[in-house]
């Protein structure tokens, strides 16, 4: 199991862009177009990181409500360790 996505060895694009999906959870304000143009010069397209955010976004909301309505996790996620708050967001 990785822990930490940024200590997993993967191509710079896809760390990239795993580093936008988080800020865009974490920060979503601080998103901005240049997010964007870099991650399109690494050769991601305008249909990919639509997918990655509406991915993002899709788990993001179904958590909140989640968490909100107090749902209990399944069984099997019942002894997994709380992720620590994501400290390279700035």
């Amino acid at each position: 199991m990785i822990a930490d996505y940024r200590t997993a060895p993967m191509e710079e694009r896809l760390r990239a862009l795993l580093d936008w999906v988080v800020k865009l959870t974490i920060k979503p304000n601080a998103c901005t177009e240049d997010d964007i143009v870099g991650l399109r010069a690494l050769g991601w397209s305008d249909d990919d990181l639509s997918a990655a955010c509406f991915t993002a976004s899709y788990f993001n909301f179904i958590n909140r409500v989640a968490e909100g309505l107090g749902v209990d996790p399944d069984p099997h996620m019942e002894n997994c360790p709380p992720l620590d708050p994501c400290p390279w967001v700035a």
